[in-house]
């Protein structure tokens, strides 16, 4: 399941993003996905992105295991 956690002005990076990757509708996204660890472990996790349309998902982190 993803959910739209903010968009547009309600992102505090939005600015950078825009200058980085181009003008667009931005929306930070979370959702619950298999990753692979550095230590090569794979584990379930709560990730967080920002997405744009004509951009694409783009830095996404690991915010907590599950």
């Amino acid at each position: 399941m993803v959910q739209t956690i903010a968009t547009g002005s309600g992102i505090r990076e939005v600015a950078r993003l825009r200058k980085l990757y181009g003008r667009a509708r931005w929306r930070k996204r979370k959702g619950i996905a298999e990753v692979r660890l550095r230590n090569g472990q794979v584990v379930t996790a709560e990730i967080h992105w920002y997405e744009a349309g004509n951009v694409g998902k783009k830095e996404f982190k690991i915010k907590r295991l599950i």
